[in-house]
């Protein structure tokens, strides 16, 4: 197999997938890559697997592509690198069963690979270039609210402050407040709400959340008219959950934060002022990250919306 994101002597590779390895400092993940022309055929030969080319331009940490199984069943085979961000995938997938994502039909882990064998949503076409913002929002929204359970007993999910943790960590070390329009004081507000938001005492009404849903994991099926894919499985407050979402759409929350933060929180049925404060804090956290070109835009939103 070739194609635009080969590079490992005639192994196609998906594009993201070919460039983050090649960016990447971490020397586990390009032996990963570099290996995957021999990881791929034995996972296809676990499962009696007929391979199709790559999706284009994939994801950044993993392999993914379309198959068809002994019985032939139109299926997908995901070879993923293991690390923190895909943790739990495949647990969460079977706690779901189906209900509103694909199904998961097996899975296995060797080493530094995570393969996931899923059921393929046919025709498969993105939420985000499928309909209008407003009308992502209201599938989106539908999505989240049967997908929030309540993680079982026993459960392996990380809790979502973990998560808020690393990225506190990460905004903090990025911020620089010699730039022209960085307000340090926003970033330690926005940060404290960040870190602090998570650790409110919700016991009771904590859920298993995706974490990283928009319209770009969410496909159109025959089975249901949307499934999700590729969650990212943190437990904690839903109010968390819309916000990548949103952020997929900076246009129009820049043009009225007030208006989008109300609607989106109606739409998932959360307290609309605890969504505000979320709303506030991720947009500082984005903001620290972004290009400069970004930085105006988001830190406006964030003004607008601080507490």
């Amino acid at each position: 197999m070739t194609g635009p994101g080969d590079s490992t002597g005639g192994f196609e590779l998906p594009e993201e997938l070919a460039r983050a390895s090649a960016l990447d400092r971490h020397d586990r993940r390009r032996d990963w890559v570099a290996r995957l022309p021999s990881i791929v055929p034995a996972l296809a030969d676990r499962w009696g697997l007929v391979l199709g080319r790559p999706f284009q331009p994939g994801g950044q940490g993993s392999w993914t592509a379309p198959a068809v199984d002994a019985d032939g069943r139109d299926v997908v085979l995901k070879a993923g690198w293991t690390h923190d961000e895909g943790t739990h995938e495949a647990a969460a997938l079977r706690l779901w069963a189906g209900r509103g994502a694909v199904r998961l039909l097996d899975d296995h882990v060797d080493g530094d690979t995570t393969a996931l064998l899923l059921e393929r949503a046919l025709p498969g076409v993105e939420l985000g270039r499928s309909l209008p913002e407003p009308e992502q929002d209201a599938v989106v929204a539908g999505l989240l609210r049967e997908l929030w359970v309540p993680p079982p007993p026993g459960h392996p999910f990380r809790p979502l402050a973990e998560m808020c943790d690393l990225w506190a960590d990460e905004a903090e070390e990025t911020w620089d407040a010699s730039e022209p329009g960085l307000d340090p004081g926003l970033l330690r507000a926005g940060v404290e709400l960040f870190r602090g938001l998570p650790r409110d005492p919700r016991p009771d009404e904590d859920v298993l959340l995706l974490t990283d849903l928009h319209g770009g994991n969410v496909l159109s099926a025959q089975r249901r008219p949307w499934l999700v894919i590729d969650p990212k499985p943190y437990v904690g407050d839903r109010c968390y959950d819309p916000l990548q979402h949103l952020f997929n759409g900076l246009g129009r929350v820049e043009a009225d934060p007030d208006a989008v933060a109300a609607r989106m929180a109606g739409l998932c049925d959360v307290d609309p002022a605890r969504f505000r404060l979320w709303f506030f804090a991720r947009w500082v956290v984005e903001a620290s990250w972004a290009q400069p070109a970004e930085q105006p835009g988001l830190l406006a939103v964030a003004r607008h919306l601080a507490p």
